[in-house]
């Protein structure tokens, strides 16, 4: 369909064409079932470029693009539960079902937002989309640098870029449909004030110094704190750095890890997970220190040699989610002392996102699937498994479905491809019955989607992946 406004293609997907999303196998954890993953038969292992077991070891000089998941890893095979015979099945089950495609030929999909009735994309064409009702509603352009990731703030629109800046837009007042850059961070004044001073600059890259307050490789997340007034950025550079919102300025740097920082979030009581290629996810705590902006590191959850590709945070902070690049979701439990929780293992390659909202949590894939799990104490339950991207899931945002009823909890997942397309899917908490058509259904829907609970501490030994920024 052609845009009114002239504009290139945005296709809309009817629903009734389209095979009804696939439920996944109910599941009941078994403590005595190993958490490691059995794909190795199906996936050779690959060694990591920047394993410490390596012979080479990290190149500190490697560049961002020679690790580009574009470059590097084997995205492009086809799914095995796009063929799966099982498309139908009773109609008296909860649906989660596609409710349309977004769709602008012009570059893979990096990062979403929504808030409200509005829905945020970046891509690799350097533009951010605004979305309404399945409609473009606006758009403005960054003029440099890939868009990883978005974050909303009230008015503001924080952008992090494959070019190592994060510009901020406000919407304006007078016309909702227009949104105006407002600056950039660092601000220029800020790095002319430390440019000044050769204290303020730090070694990067072998013979390379650069501003402490600035990002010398690609911002890979961002991630607003519980009160809305720091902006944490994980960046390829291996730091963490913290921004007050107020006025723009970096209040703190952190050499966080050993390889590139490809997620963070920030959550309930100053805690910040990041989670890094070099396999390992860390807690830090926000410390009071007066007016200054102090995190110190109190906690290391995972060590691996698979890359951590995404984190999230269940909404009341207790439940903290890890995506590897071997394909599994780790989790550990907050009020546990952050004692490690279980495996969810869905997915045959790379988690790429996750995101979580109620009772659910969702996993993309770059096996171009999307996991919906339900939690239940500690023990998840894979409801379904959305299939209908023809590339890797990059990233996922959900908004709660407000005409849904109480006794049928009901969200809109938004998910962005390298397919170069949004989908847009309607979940629901409840789970499906377990009729004999159901049963079948799943059976032959997901074979591999598990849920381990943990029998003390966790190593993870899976498969290792070339990849390790994303």
């Amino acid at each position: 369909m052609r845009d009114e406004r002239g504009g290139a293609n945005m296709m809309f997907a009817d629903t009734n064409s389209i095979p009804r999303p696939k439920f996944g196998q109910m599941l009941h954890s078994d403590p005595n079932m190993s958490s490691q993953t059995q794909y190795e038969d199906d996936f050779p292992m690959r060694n990591s470029s920047a394993s410490t077991t390596s012979p080479l070891g990290f190149d500190p000089s490697r560049m961002s693009g020679e690790g580009s998941p574009m470059m590097m890893s084997p995205w492009n095979q086809t799914s095995p539960y796009n063929k799966s015979p099982w498309s139908q099945f009773d109609e008296s089950l909860p649906q989660n079902s596609l409710i349309g495609s977004l769709v602008r030929e012009e570059g893979h999909i990096y990062s979403l937002a929504a808030t409200r009735d509005l829905l945020y994309t970046g891509s690799d064409s350097k533009n951010i989309r605004v979305w309404k009702n399945l409609k473009e509603f606006s758009g403005f352009k960054s003029n440099s640098g890939l868009v990883k990731a978005i974050v909303i703030s009230g008015q503001k629109i924080f952008t992090g870029h494959q070019d190592g800046k994060i510009r901020v837009w406000k919407v304006s007042p007078k016309n909702p449909n227009v949104h105006k850059r407002a600056g950039t961070l660092p601000t220029l004044m800020d790095i002319f004030k430390s440019s000044v001073k050769p204290s303020n600059y730090v070694e990067v890259r072998r013979h390379r110094t650069a501003l402490w307050i600035k990002h010398s490789d690609a911002i890979s997340s961002l991630s607003l704190s519980e009160d809305r007034t720091l902006l944490y950025s994980a960046s390829w550079d291996r730091t963490l750095k913290v921004w007050r919102v107020e006025n723009s300025k970096c209040v703190e740097s952190i050499n966080a890890h050993d390889d590139a920082v490809n997620s963070v979030v920030a959550t309930v009581e100053g805690l910040v997970f990041t989670g890094a290629a070099d396999g390992t996810v860390k807690v830090w705590q926000k410390q009071p220190h007066g007016k200054t902006i102090k995190h110190t590191l109190v906690q290391k959850l995972l060590e691996q040699e698979s890359a951590v590709t995404a984190l999230a945070v269940n909404p009341s902070g207790s439940i903290i989610y890890c995506g590897s690049s071997d394909g599994l979701v780790n989790f550990w439990e907050r009020e546990k002392q952050f004692s490690h929780g279980g495996v969810l293992k869905g997915h045959k390659l790379a988690v790429l996102c996750l995101a979580a909202a109620g009772g659910l949590v969702f996993s993309g894939s770059a096996d171009k699937t999307i996991c919906v799990w339900r939690r239940e104490g500690v023990i998840h339950t894979c409801l379904s498994v959305l299939t209908g991207h023809t590339g890797p899931v990059k990233c996922l945002a959900v908004e709660q479905d407000r005409e849904s009823m109480k006794s049928d909890q009901r969200w809109t997942v938004y998910s962005g491809s390298l397919d170069k397309s949004v989908k847009v899917w309607s979940v629901s908490e409840l789970a499906p019955d377990l009729t004999p058509t159901a049963m079948m259904h799943q059976n032959h829907s997901n074979p591999d989607a598990d849920s381990f609970p943990s029998e003390g501490s966790f190593n993870s030994a899976g498969r290792v992946s070339k990849n390790r920024r994303y």
